[in-house]
């Protein structure tokens, strides 16, 4: 009888037991705050020490941290995969046009050397990719945004979809829209997202057909002139490296200037233009321009929305030792 009792009580107390556990296993498969604070406690802290190193020898990486981003989190998922070289059957979304004058992926590799220095596979890339564009925007200026942690590295490589999924420099903003609203971005947090363009540049390649053979009558005719000085022919040299800003008053400054512009007829590309004049868009365009704080948090909001992407977490995807190879 006694035994029979004992039993009971056990099998009492795994039901009750057997919701919180399901609880800690649901939190460690998501997102959360403060994800390595037993693994690994000074993971943030790496990281935002090693962007601030970078910045203070190459300034421009604060703005590839942003735009890896943008990248790797708007195909697929927020898994690194983008990192990922040509190798082993590997083909790497790097090789794709959309990823044009995309730069300073060595430093990453010295960003996740520092962490598994401290504390060997246990920090993602992927979330190297999150936490660095975070610090990235502070570095220019930008809001700090809260951030969760626990992304896992993907194992695929998604180069036939880099092209459908990321806009070019020149897709409308329809289509823009429309990208964004698949993976849950509204309206208002895509409009913030390209306030990012505020630190951009553009290569001349990628803009001579708003100049040559006519000029686009959406332009300021002042821009033009600025315009034509950075990009003096229809058919630039690709290997030249001839650019132009978006922003010219705070080019690395991620501010509301860009908002700015586009009001006076000086949007570099033309879904910048786009965003101004479009419906959907506008009243945006006219808010973030109004009030750069507002901008900030919209811009925050938008981050977040996209940085968590249809992550891999918990017992999917793996921690790689090396960014640039699956293990």
């Amino acid at each position: 009888m006694a035994a029979k009792r004992n039993f009971h009580l056990c099998s009492t107390f795994l039901f009750l037991l057997l919701p919180l556990l399901l609880q800690f296993y649901s939190a460690d498969s998501q997102l959360q705050f403060n994800y390595y604070a037993q693994s690994c406690p000074r993971a943030e802290e790496i990281i935002q020490e090693q962007v601030k190193q970078l910045y203070y020898k190459h300034g421009n990486t604060a703005v590839s941290w942003v735009r890896n981003l943008f990248h790797d989190c708007s195909v697929k998922s927020c898994d690194a995969s983008f990192l990922l070289e040509t190798v082993n059957g590997i083909q790497s979304e790097q090789e794709s046009e959309r990823s044009f004058a995309m730069r300073n992926f060595k430093y990453v590799t010295t960003i996740k050397q520092a962490l598994e220095a401290a504390c060997p596979l246990k920090v993602s890339c992927a979330d190297v990719v999150a936490l660095s564009a975070r610090e990235g925007v502070v570095m220019l200026g930008g809001p700090r945004v809260e951030m969760k942690t626990g992304r896992r590295d993907g194992r695929v490589s998604y180069l036939s979809e880099v092209d459908k999924l990321i806009p070019n420099h020149n897709e409308s903003i329809s289509t823009v829209l429309s990208l964004f609203q698949a993976i849950g971005i509204d309206v208002e947090a895509t409009v913030a997202l390209l306030g990012a363009h505020s630190v951009g540049r553009v290569h001349c390649v990628n803009l001579v057909h708003r100049l040559y053979p006519t000029v686009d009558p959406t332009l300021d005719p002042a821009y033009v002139e600025y315009l034509k000085g950075r990009c003096p022919t229809p058919t630039p040299d690709p290997d030249a490296v001839l650019y132009a800003r978006n922003d010219r008053e705070t080019p690395m400054i991620l501010d509301n200037y860009y908002y700015k512009n586009l009001l006076t007829h000086k949007g570099l590309l033309i879904v910048d233009q786009e965003l101004a004049s479009d419906p959907r868009t506008a009243p945006y365009v006219q808010k973030f321009a109004a009030d750069n704080n507002y901008f900030h948090q919209q811009f925050s909001r938008a981050i977040v929305l996209l940085s968590e992407n249809n992550p891999l977490t918990g017992d999917q995807g793996e921690i790689r030792k090396d960014c640039r190879y699956v293990n």
